[in-house]
């Protein structure tokens, strides 16, 4: 019969495959490509002539990198609610001071404004990109006739846009800080001198699946104990031995996906409460964006690396008000 050897070389072939194929898979999971979560801003119109261009722009540039498969683009709705928040001007004249502050709401690592000018018989579509993280401006532009499609030129403003963004990377996005690297700044940052003892709480969740470990109270808990801060379990009942109770609430949730790779928003906000007192010492928030290969590790990256955002900049503010307490009671 030749059932069997069809067989074989049936499963031979399959073997081949999986062969072939798991190099490539492997490779994608250690190297995942780089994706820049950006936020595109209300363009500004410069002149009557180009009354409502920019909203139109704006629209359109939304339109044409949201495909982008290297770019994450914010919602608007998202965007506008922090613009608000923080009293930024909705025309898109945000400074680069403000960006890093846009970037820590929104998760945004890019901001794309700019604005929409008539001069000498042409259009001019100008777009400024702003590092949050660097604070670097770049640009990039288009011309036109005042009668050309405005969507052509959107298409070729969004092509510019991103080419400079991938180009241009290291400029406007900074380097990744290992969880090493950042302790080690912090030690110095803190110096030495009195740590209060520290009760971790924080809820976690992600949206529509179980959340099996804590990620964020996890990453919080290890950079107490690197940088000399005694950890309390709260859970355990034990938090009338702490000085201070640190509690939060995170949560991620699916962003997009690009190819094989998710990407996932996680946005996290801590407190910490002088425990006796109930004076409030120090709040902070933080959205992040993370891509792996499987949603759920990709929500406890982002929720990690917010963890670690807001401990870099709570955790000296814990120290500060100890070192101030210590020399009130000598």
């Amino acid at each position: 019969m030749l059932v069997q050897p069809i067989l074989r070389q049936v499963m031979f072939c399959l073997a081949s495959c999986c062969l072939t194929l798991w190099p490539q898979a492997a490779a994608a999971q250690r190297n995942p490509p780089t994706v820049y979560p950006a936020a595109v801003l209300p363009f500004q119109e410069r002149g009557t002539e180009v009354k409502g261009l920019g909203s139109q722009m704006t629209d359109l540039l939304f339109v044409q990198l949201v495909t982008d498969p290297e770019l994450y683009l914010v919602e608007r709705d998202e965007l506008t609610k922090v613009l608000e928040e923080l009293e930024l001007s909705q025309s898109g004249l945000v400074h680069p001071a403000r960006a890093l502050d846009v970037g820590h709401l929104t998760g945004a690592k890019i901001l794309i404004t700019g604005s929409v000018l008539q001069a000498g018989g042409h259009l001019y579509v100008i777009a400024k990109i702003i590092g949050t993280e660097t604070s670097r401006v770049l640009g990039a532009s288009v011309k036109g006739r005042p009668d050309d499609d405005l969507d052509r030129l959107a298409r070729e403003l969004a092509t510019e846009v991103a080419n400079t963004v991938k180009s241009r990377a290291a400029d406007l996005v900074a380097k990744p800080v290992t969880r090493a690297d950042r302790l080690e700044t912090l030690k110095k940052k803190l110096g030495k001198g009195p740590r209060p003892t520290v009760a971790i709480q924080v809820t976690e969740r992600h949206v529509g699946q179980r959340t099996i470990d804590p990620a964020a109270e996890t990453e919080l808990t290890l950079f107490c104990r690197e940088l000399g801060f005694a950890v309390v379990d709260g859970a355990q009942g034990n938090r009338g031995e702490a000085d201070v109770l640190l509690t939060g609430e995170g949560f991620s949730e699916f962003a997009a996906r690009h190819g094989q790779l998710i990407s996932v928003r996680a946005r996290l906000e801590l407190k910490a409460v002088e425990r006796r007192t109930g004076r409030v010492l120090a709040i902070g928030r933080q959205t992040t964006v993370a891509v792996d290969l499987t949603e759920q590790i990709a929500g406890k990256t982002a929720l990690q690396e917010a963890a670690a955002e807001l401990a870099s900049r709570i955790l000296p503010q814990l120290a500060a008000s100890a070192r101030v307490k210590g020399k009130k009671a000598n």
